[in-house]
């Protein structure tokens, strides 16, 4: 087996031992290049199971922690995803393995068009890298079938969550800026109108699931925190 590919296998074991069960998730974190989403530097370290700067005070995420969230979206081939915080560009290129269009929000430029050069370098179709604030979401292509947010919010978004579709999934980790944050799961109600744009939904109407503590960098934005606070 060639190096990357047991380093690769090393990832799934590792995603397997954090509680990740999914085969379709673990055959995505065996299979997307995370070398390719670092920089050059740092692609010895690519295949530990831990967070790596990517520049401008970001990291890429822990392997084992994409797939864990990755999972906790519950994605199905053709889904439509939004994705928050693009940061490296991994983290889309591991949930577009597991479902269909994929679209992913980046406040940072630098980074965004550092991601899509990653991205381009993969030949990767139906993912797109936007600039924006994220807690406002991309209703132009709601509704999502999931919303993955990979930083930790006070609370989810109200944009996000109206631009699930019936019965879709947002997964982030939620809590205060430094700490005491957990992995939540909130499942839009399959009744709760049409979905992206269709009607306020409120937190309080969806089912909110606690799946594990977690550390995150803080989410910026409108329904995030403040960048000085």
């Amino acid at each position: 087996m060639p190096r990357s590919a047991r380093q690769l296998s090393d990832l799934v074991t590792q995603a397997h031992r954090y509680g990740v069960r999914d085969e379709a998730v673990l055959a995505a974190i065996g299979s997307v290049p995370r070398q390719r989403f670092v920089p050059r530097r740092l692609a010895g370290a690519a295949f530990d199971d831990g967070p790596l700067p990517i520049g401008e005070g970001q990291t890429i995420s822990q392997p084992a922690m994409v797939a864990m969230m990755a999972e906790a979206a519950q994605l199905r081939p053709g889904d439509r995803v939004l994705e928050v915080g693009t940061g490296s560009g991994y983290g889309a290129l591991v949930l577009h393995a597991l479902a269909g269009r994929v679209v992913t929000i980046e406040r940072r430029p630098g980074l965004a068009e550092k991601a899509r050069a990653a991205l381009a370098g993969q030949e990767v179709g139906d993912v797109t890298v936007v600039v924006g604030d994220g807690t406002l979401g991309w209703p132009s292509e709601a509704p999502y079938d999931a919303i993955v947010v990979t930083a930790a919010g006070p609370a989810p978004p109200p944009p996000l969550l109206e631009q699930l579709a019936p019965g879709g999934r947002l997964v982030m980790p939620v809590g205060s800026r430094h700490h005491d944050q957990f992995l939540m799961r909130y499942t839009r109600p399959a009744s709760a109108g049409s979905g992206g744009n269709g009607g306020p939904v409120h937190v309080d109407e969806c089912r909110a699931e606690r799946l594990t503590a977690v550390r995150f960098v803080p989410l910026i934005g409108t329904y995030g925190f403040r960048s000085r606070q």
